[in-house]
């Protein structure tokens, strides 16, 4: 006989950067640095990342866009890529995420796409420990997840091809 389970998780709204502790401010800050070199000509949406490694090491990634649209890259997976290929061996702690558009004001934090959680699931599995994400708009509201896997249940790993 079947039987339904309810997959759910936690998460911490902050209403502004203020409520944040130092190192999380300062981490969103460089979120917000990183997202000045975002190459968003077609969208007009630009998203910074700014992740803390466990040796203190931040590594920031912005998105770039490009005409044949599947060939751009996620501000996430640029700087979740750069941190494993410059420090295969460091643990990646917490990745921060802010978004602003030239088109509208962007209040609401905006998590990572599928495709960005994933391959960031990827690092949680390969480290076995959780990436703390913090995602926040152009202003306004930050939303705290304590890993990863909480916005990617029932995700695919390397467990799936022994």
């Amino acid at each position: 006989m079947a039987n339904r389970k309810k997959i759910s998780f936690d998460i911490i709204v902050y209403e502004s950067l203020e409520e944040l502790q130092e190192r999380d401010r300062n981490l969103l800050k460089k979120s917000i640095e990183a997202r000045a070199n975002a190459y968003a000509p077609y969208s007009n949406f630009q998203v910074g990342a700014a992740l803390k490694l466990e040796n203190g090491e931040i590594v920031m990634g912005s998105n770039q866009e490009n005409a044949s649209y599947p060939s751009g890259l996620c501000a996430e997976r640029v700087a979740v890529f750069y941190a494993g290929a410059k420090f295969p061996d460091v643990p990646m702690n917490t990745l921060a995420i802010s978004v602003y558009s030239s088109n509208y004001e962007v209040l609401e934090p905006a998590a990572p796409c599928g495709n960005c959680r994933q391959a960031i699931f990827e690092y949680e599995y390969k480290q076995k420990s959780p990436i703390r994400i913090l995602m926040m708009g152009a202003s306004g509201k930050i939303i705290e997840c304590s890993s990863l896997a909480d916005i990617l249940p029932l995700g695919f790993n390397n467990s799936y091809l022994k």
